[in-house]
């Protein structure tokens, strides 16, 4: 018979929940008690409703820390390690479980709990003073993890087995789960060196050392009484894997001696070249990704013909929102089951489904219509046990019915897809050469922007939003419910951009902004006012720690009826003589930070949004803004995992942006903002963007990103972060002067612009003005100290 299971589940709550309590506890108006209640509520919500949709394998959710309120001692007082749920970040359970814990949280005198978060988010308070650990984009999505710090002095030890306790809670509860661990070998390739560490030191050093760790881990799960552990090796779908194919097999040779059945999960794309060494592995389940990478079922399924080996089918997606094709995913099944027997297939989600919603139970603003193209957490978990009812050849009439109803449901969309909006293909297919073009090269252009816009060396300038107050949040409310006309809340937006402005005078910036007090979200604003989107109410996703968004879906066709940011924008350059960025998203960041389309390729949709966004920055040239930034930081994460698969999506990424910029004159200065990426491996495609200034996250990355700038002699100017504005901790002004040095190292001071990490949006006023002077101050001690 074919099982299903779940790879894992969103830990936000279906009213967000975690995210209330959790900033609740930060602001100190509640305890970690009450904090543990509400993760307790929401870890056994999950567990039952995916118990009451007939998952069979269901994954343990970790609830970290709570064992360890009021204690201080780390050593004794272990956080969780392992599943779904978290506070923060998955990783950084994880990372604290297993006694990976830089000096610098050490010794400070706090709880576990405030060490754990002040890892993740830094803190700045009672005498304690540390920065935040970096954070990197997870494979291709927009969720953030904590990047583990490995050195040659890390003392590996399981302060606290979670997997554990998580399954003798569960089981307790009556509820069967798969207690879920983060693989060894990706805890380490996923991790970084610390600073204290050797030179040449690799974190894969130490896998002989982390091993017995897991052991002990899997050990205590078997004497448990568990039968399966899922063991997350999202690694092995990365080219870098290939070179550790013994490292592999020798790490689960051990494994697998110890403990219960492993079910080895892989997820984002494909084996490829990893699996020769992978259908070898002493393993009791392989776990692939056919969601992404569907054409891999037939050399996966024959190399493992011949062992024992359960294949676990990731059929239904955990990264999109579309109702899964019945009739095409029964035919994968049915595939695998020729190959290999009923018995030893798995139908499961493609991944954890931490990348979708909830539920689309609350969605009542949907049109019918729309709400029967979706499918979000709880809605994929009823998805995977219907495909495994069908597939063990079920008589059930309610698994009759679905198959049927699910045939209608695609039926329907497939015939609103074949509608099209004609003169947006016509536009794309004019699309020419040219067209990606500034008129003239960087010096040209470079010169008549100092005549027009005449900034200082080491202009100072933020990346675009300011604080989103409670007042903000609220008058939109207001004017979502009616209770405040349109024109009361302009009213109030513009008291807000005026309040910008005077703050950014006051403080001494160069290059304003207009704060981007009337948007509830960067990608989320632009799809409310473009053609071919809907939007949810509750379709919350985690981005990184209590930061959610709610992704628009694409649906249709992209364009733009009317413009979206002039009118703003154009006001916030009327009430001030300094110069005003007008602030946008790219097309390609729009995309990734949306649900796409799958009937239609990434290019096409890429390159819709670019011609809309391209209309835009023309009409803010025309308004009179001299200065257009066009926010990319997603251009790096949506890189295919393979490198064979770069040029590519390089191509039509680059060539989006240039579409969307081009068609400004000389004196128009165009900005881009990128953050947590690694540019080296992709840096020729940085430069063909042919941006006029860059801005990059570099704070809290050791000033690494900024060598490849040197090395390939990058000559358009550029604004590294100074400071972490994911983080509350506010800068010293030495501290801004020192990044500025090592930033003076690697870029010329003609080139420099001096600015925060990202937008403003998630931190408060107080900490914003105090950074923001010191910023300032930096900027000014720099053009003193370095006139010539």
């Amino acid at each position: 018979m074919v099982q299903s299971s779940v790879l894992g589940f969103p830990r936000i709550g279906p009213k967000r929940e975690v995210k209330f309590a959790v900033e609740s506890y930060w602001a100190g108006k509640t305890s970690a008690d009450d904090l543990k209640k509400v993760a307790v509520e929401v870890r056994k919500g999950s567990w039952t409703s995916l118990k009451a949709h007939n998952v069979d394998q269901i994954p343990t959710q970790v609830k970290f820390v709570f064992r360890l309120i009021g204690r201080t001692n780390l050593t004794h007082c272990p956080p969780d390690c392992s599943g779904d749920f978290s506070l923060y970040d998955h990783v950084l359970d994880h990372s604290i479980c297993f006694n990976v814990i830089p000096t610098r949280y050490q010794d400070l005198g706090l709880s576990t709990v405030d060490v754990y978060f002040a890892m993740g988010r830094g803190r700045q308070a009672d005498g304690v003073d540390v920065p935040a650990s970096e954070m990197k984009k997870w494979f291709d999505s927009n969720y953030h993890y904590v990047v583990p710090e490995f050195s040659d002095t890390t003392d590996f030890k399981l302060t606290y087995n979670k997997s554990l306790s998580e399954y003798k809670e569960a089981k307790e509860a009556g509820i069967n789960t798969r207690p879920v661990v983060f693989g060894p070998l990706s805890f380490l390739l996923l991790g970084k060196s610390a600073r204290d560490a050797k030179p040449g030191f690799q974190p894969i050093s130490l896998l002989e050392k982390l091993v017995p760790i897991y052991e002990q881990v899997l050990k205590e799960l078997k004497e448990a009484g568990a039968e399966w552990v899922q063991v997350d090796e999202p690694v092995l779908v990365l080219d870098v894997a290939a070179t550790f194919g013994a490292e592999f097999t020798e790490t689960y040779k051990k494994l697998a001696a110890i403990g219960p059945k492993i079910m080895l999960t892989t997820y984002f794309g494909r084996l490829d070249s990893n699996l020769g060494f992978v259908a070898k592995l002493p393993v009791a389940g392989l776990h692939i990704d056919l969601d992404r990478e569907p054409g891999q079922l037939e050399a996966v399924a024959h190399a493992v013909k011949d062992t024992k080996i359960v294949l676990s089918l990731g059929i239904v997606s955990g990264r999109n929102i579309w109702k899964n094709d019945f009739n095409a995913s029964l035919k994968l099944g049915r595939k695998a089951i020729d190959v290999l027997g009923a018995d030893r297939v798995v139908i499961a989600t493609s991944s954890s489904l931490l990348h979708t919603p909830v539920t689309l139970e609350a969605e009542n603003k949907l049109t019918p219509e729309q709400k029967d193209w979706f499918s979000f957490a709880l809605e994929k978990g009823s998805e995977v046990a219907i495909l495994a009812a069908a597939l063990s050849d079920s008589q059930s009439p309610e698994i009759s019915k679905a198959l049927e109803a699910n045939e209608t449901s695609i039926k329907k969309r497939r015939d609103f897809e074949s509608s099209s909006d004609d003169a947006v293909r016509k536009r794309v297919a004019a699309i020419k050469p040219a067209d990606l073009d500034r008129k003239n090269p960087f010096p040209v252009r470079l010169a008549a922007q100092k005549k027009a816009i005449n900034l200082p060396k080491f202009p100072t300038t933020t990346i675009g939003s300011f604080p989103q107050t409670k007042e903000i949040r609220q008058a939109r409310a207001k004017l979502g419910k009616k209770e405040i006309t349109e024109a009361e809340y302009d009213e109030f937006i513009k008291k807000e951009i005026q309040s910008v402005v005077d703050f950014q005078e006051t403080v001494g910036l160069d290059l304003f902004v207009h704060g981007e007090p009337e948007r509830n979200d960067m990608v989320q604003y632009f799809g409310e006012r473009l053609n071919g989107f809907v939007f949810t109410q509750h379709g919350w996703v985690q981005s990184y720690g209590s930061r959610y968004v709610r992704p628009p879906i694409v649906v249709s066709d992209v364009s733009r009826p009317v413009p979206m940011t002039v009118r703003w924008s154009s006001y916030a350059q009327s009430v001030t003589k300094k110069p005003m960025k007008g602030m946008l998203t790219g097309p390609v960041t729009i995309l990734n930070w949306s649900f796409p389309r799958i009937d239609v390729s990434k290019e096409v949709q890429s390159k819709q949004l670019a011609l809309a966004l391209r209309d835009e920055v023309i009409d803010l040239e025309k308004a009179g803004i001299q200065a257009i930034q066009v926010d990319e930081p997603a251009i790096r994460e949506g890189l295919p995992l393979r490198r064979k698969d770069w040029d590519g999506y390089l191509t039509w990424a680059v060539d989006s942006f240039r579409l969307a910029t081009a068609g400004v004159e000389d004196h128009t200065q165009t900005h881009s903002h990128f953050c947590y990426s690694d540019f080296n491996d992709i840096f020729p495609s940085i430069q063909r963007l042919d941006a006029d200034v860059i801005s990059i996250e570099a704070s809290k990355s050791d000033m690494k990103l900024l060598s490849a700038f040197k090395e390939y002699g990058y000559k358009n100017e550029i604004g590294p972060g100074v400071y972490d504005i994911h983080s509350p901790r506010v800068p010293g002004e030495q501290e801004i002067k020192d990044r500025i040095k090592d930033m003076l190292t690697l870029i010329s001071p003609d080139y420099l612009f001096i600015n925060p990490d990202c937008g403003l949006k998630t931190r408060g006023w107080k900490e914003t003005e105090a950074a923001l002077k010191n910023v300032v101050a930096a900027a000014r001690w720099a053009r003193d100290e370095y006139k010539n």
